[in-house]
């Protein structure tokens, strides 16, 4: 069974025109095709789909199921064409937990004052490429490295590591932490994105862990008091909670900031997004 994109477009102008002749001028051929495309469609189903008067053209109880995935198929169809052929129209990056931080709204504000042929998506997916795999974005903002070989990345700058406790927890009093205060505790974590694993700690003193895979979820638990936190400092600026205090962990090393793009297929955007998130990490 052979069915045409050419065919279906021919039923949806003949039932939308309502003539055999409108459908024709409509799509730019003649009637004839037009014609001919029906019944070829007509041969491929094994069924009638219009009933034709000399009055009218009207769909048969099958043509109108036939008609509405017609339309649907037609659809997806242009809306691939559009997503193959946006490259320079959009940028879509993806992050899974807490974008850029308090740099989030002056790298929107700057990338459509210096770029306003790009509209600027931000797309939150908490996969561990943050929806680069999975199609969602163009570019991806991820805080450890990119291990699979279809992706290139590059660190765009440093966040501090913070510590998030309860308001009412006896570290929340405090101006900082250390790892060592943390071994003792229950770290809720995510193991597809999160930057935090029990390798920070000595083998002999690291904290129980206990998952979790959504940041609204991470916060709920850490605000009970149950179980504490580390995160980038990004987390603190996008996801203020009250019942929770953020501190910063003094002898914690930084966490890397990428940006990550399918080596095959860069998005031509990608290297003034680059410039523009390193000049942002630096201050300028």
């Amino acid at each position: 069974m052979d069915v045409e994109l050419k065919q279906l477009r021919c039923l949806v102008a003949i039932v939308d025109e309502g003539t055999f002749t409108d459908a024709a001028i409509a799509l730019g051929v003649s009637q004839a095709a037009v014609s001919r495309s029906l019944a070829s469609l007509e041969r491929a189903l094994g069924v009638r789909l219009l009933r034709r008067t000399s009055r009218e053209v009207t769909p048969t109880g099958t043509g109108l199921r036939v008609l509405a995935h017609a339309r649907r198929v037609l659809g997806e169809v242009d809306g691939l064409v559009r997503e193959a052929t946006s490259g320079h129209a959009r940028l879509r990056m993806g992050y899974a937990w807490a974008a850029l931080g308090r740099h989030t709204p002056a790298f929107q504000r700057r990338w459509a004052a210096a770029h306003p042929g790009t509209d600027l998506q931000l797309v939150r997916a908490n996969s561990s490429t943050a929806g680069l795999a999975e199609g969602a974005c163009d570019l991806s903002v991820v805080r450890r490295p990119v291990d699979d070989r279809r992706f290139d990345s590059a660190i765009v700058g440093l966040e501090r590591r913070l510590c998030a406790v309860a308001a009412d927890d006896p570290l929340a009093r405090r101006r900082s932490v250390r790892l060592a205060d943390l071994s003792g505790r229950t770290l809720v974590v995510d193991r597809r994105t999160g930057t935090t694993t029990t390798d920070l700690w000595p083998p002999d003193s690291r904290p129980a862990i206990e998952e979790t895979h959504d940041v609204d979820d991470w916060l709920t638990v850490i605000s009970t008091g149950r179980c504490i936190g580390m995160t980038a400092e990004a987390t603190a600026h996008q996801y203020p909670r009250p019942g929770v205090v953020y501190r910063p962990v003094r002898d914690a090393e930084p966490i890397a900031v990428r940006l990550a793009w399918w080596r095959e297929d860069p998005h031509p955007a990608a290297q003034a997004a680059i410039e523009l998130l390193t000049a942002l990490y630096r201050g300028d």
